[in-house]
């Protein structure tokens, strides 16, 4: 009876169980996975943006009611001066307008983002000579991302016979008048206030002449 029973035995399984936790490790493995490969996404795509955001200002630039999706010859102009793009040496103003003139189409006055990319490409070739073709384009963008029109001059104020009226001195009358000296400058306290000659000195008191 003690044979049989030994021999109905199940023999025991060595093999441990798989651990419940596996394929909350798998998930986790493939998301830290994904998240590193949209984090490299990221990287790339920041790059762009920051060109695609220089050019959205420079399209936009002087035109209320410009998209930023197109730009115009004038502002592509100004974005390759602003940036340093023509160099006086390599690239000019000519180079410029005979790049805008060959990217853009036959019928139309502006270049979207790709074409703007695409005329790049062609300057930087001009402007980076001794670099290769993917350096050079590399370089070229550098001068561009993150940039914003340069606006120079100052802003003049606006000239009106009224202004002018307001502001002419040499027309003043009464207490305003004594306010200034005949140059226009004020006198400031001198002219608000009277004020006390302490000389000891009185111009409308007259001695009289003695006579002996």
């Amino acid at each position: 009876m003690a044979e049989n029973k030994v021999k109905s035995t199940k023999p025991v399984n060595k093999t441990p169980p798989k651990s419940p936790s596996d394929p909350a490790k798998d998930r986790a493995a493939k998301r830290l996975s994904c998240e590193s490969n949209s984090s490299h996404e990221g990287a790339m795509a920041g790059e762009i943006s920051a060109l695609e955001e220089a050019f959205r200002k420079f399209a936009i630039h002087g035109d209320t009611r410009a998209t930023g999706k197109e730009m115009h010859g004038k502002n592509w102009s100004k974005l390759c001066k602003d940036c340093h793009v023509i160099d006086g040496k390599n690239v000019t103003i000519t180079d410029v307008d005979i790049v805008f003139s060959k990217i853009k189409g036959k019928s139309s006055r502006t270049i979207t983002f790709e074409q703007f990319k695409e005329a790049l490409q062609e300057l930087s070739k001009k402007r980076f000579k001794d670099k290769s073709d993917e350096e050079a384009v590399q370089e070229i963008y550098k001068l561009i991302e993150g940039k914003a029109p340069i606006i120079s001059g100052v802003t003049k104020a606006i000239s009106s016979p009224t202004v002018s009226r307001l502001t002419d001195t040499s027309k003043f009358t009464g207490s305003h008048k004594e306010r200034f000296d005949p140059s226009g400058k004020g006198k400031g306290k001198a002219g608000r206030e009277d004020l006390v000659d302490a000389s000891g000195y009185n111009e409308g008191l007259s001695i009289p002449a003695l006579h002996w």
